[in-house]
């Protein structure tokens, strides 16, 4: 059974920073990732741009040069997998961690092998599981918590529910492919967190009536060829082709009881650790990225969470 000096489940930005600095410090790591490098990443929609500016994407000091000062998707790919595969990351891809024991040492079983390090480092991030709506018909196959082409809804009656980024993102791109939107918001307004770039966009579009736009509102119901909203207007049923549900999503809380991390008792679920070494209440088991924020998924980034790598390492480093 292999043994290693540190373990990280995760292989996203914040997972490949930490292993480039336990390569860097001469540590016996491992990288465990379900699926392809920088999972998310390739999860997310085809022609997403980033938020945040190339260089604030960079780990470790490597240069990520881009054709426009915010990245799009494509770019981070080619990015993080270069960075993988030039510095020869010892990275175990499309393998599920299953199951963490707690001993002496981490034991580590996974759906292809098992594994035993001193140290963990959980960097799984949030992107896994939606916030679901819990109304009928949700589990429809018409039904998606995630957004990938526009393509596919072009002439359709579309439903985008939330009005985040990937909400207003997915709204504007299938109205432009020929899609007949309808946006179901909970809140008064579209969010503020919208990239400034894009809010002016789908204000105008809704202010027009090109997508049309429910305020104060919920889906109630949905159903093959409808869906119910109830708002300010009282119950509307709307003829539908599609859902997309950007409501959100949440980090694998269950995983990180199972391991005997704690969690706050109120809706944040703010795990427990020190952030002056990333370490949890379990001793040898470190949180690094956007996991360290709990149901607060808008607080932590790549930009400001790659110092994360560094901290773990060097606390490591310090408790051989």
């Amino acid at each position: 059974m292999p043994e290693f000096e540190v373990v990280i489940i995760g292989g996203g930005p914040i997972g490949i920073a930490c292993g480039l600095e336990a390569k860097k410090q001469g540590l016996s790591y491992l990288i465990i990732e379900k699926g392809p490098i920088v999972n998310s990443l390739f999860n997310y929609p085809i022609n997403m741009q980033f938020f945040s500016s190339s260089e604030k994407l960079e780990i470790d000091e490597i240069p990520f040069i881009s054709k426009e000062a915010k990245p799009k998707r494509n770019e981070a790919l080619e990015y993080y997998r270069r960075i993988v595969t030039s510095n020869k990351l010892n990275i175990q891809l499309f393998e599920k961690v299953l199951e963490v024991d707690k001993k002496e040492d981490f034991l580590i079983k996974t759906n292809k092998g098992s594994y035993t390090a001193s140290n963990i480092i959980i960097a799984t991030g949030f992107y896994d599981l939606p916030n679901l709506l819990h109304i009928p018909g949700e589990d429809l196959p018409k039904v998606s918590h995630y957004y990938k082409d526009p393509h596919f809804y072009a002439s359709q009656k579309l439903a985008v529910i939330g009005a985040s980024n990937s909400a207003v993102d997915a709204a504007l791109e299938c109205w432009r492919k020929g899609s007949e939107v309808t946006m179901i918001i909970r809140e008064p307004e579209v969010g503020q967190r919208v990239k400034y770039w894009v809010r002016p966009d789908i204000l105008n579009r809704i202010k027009e009536g090109s997508i049309k736009a429910y305020y104060n509102s919920n889906v109630t119901e949905i159903r093959e060829s409808e869906i119910d909203i109830d708002g300010p207007e009282g119950k509307i049923t709307l003829e539908n082709d599609f859902v997309l549900a950007l409501t959100g999503y949440m980090p694998n809380f269950d995983f990180l009881e199972s391991l005997g991390v704690e969690l706050s008792n109120d809706e944040k679920r703010l795990p427990n650790y020190n952030p002056e070494t990333m370490e949890t209440n379990v001793r040898g088991l470190y949180l690094a990225g956007v996991i360290c924020g709990g149901m607060e998924t808008h607080k932590w980034f790549i930009e400001n969470s790659r110092v994360h790598a560094p901290i773990i390492i060097g606390t490591i480093l310090n408790d051989r």
